[in-house]
């Protein structure tokens, strides 16, 4: 898998408006009502990752959740990481 130019990243955040390009990596921070809530959530990512065997960076501050993902072997940013923050978005919708 080879990562996408910059052009491609940023057309194809138009489409995850929330997502954000941060150090070559794509960003998302959720907020939940508590702990329970985002741990909660975090494990239904945790699914996600494992069938689709790409696991983003979790950051777990109370209530609120930051992923980031990037695919390291290929270097940058693959469809890869566009896939699962796409099912991530709809988990969260």
């Amino acid at each position: 898998m080879t990562a996408l130019s910059r052009d491609q990243i940023h057309h194809r955040l138009q489409s995850l408006p929330i997502w954000r390009l941060i150090d070559n990596q794509l960003t998302r921070t959720f907020e939940f009502v508590n702990f329970l809530a985002a741990i909660n959530f975090v494990d239904q990512i945790a699914l996600l990752a494992e069938a689709a065997n790409h696991h983003p960076d979790i950051d777990i501050r109370y209530n609120k959740i930051t992923l980031r993902l990037t695919s390291h072997d290929a270097g940058g940013i693959t469809t890869k990481d566009f896939a699962l923050a796409e099912q991530i978005s709809t988990l969260a919708s």
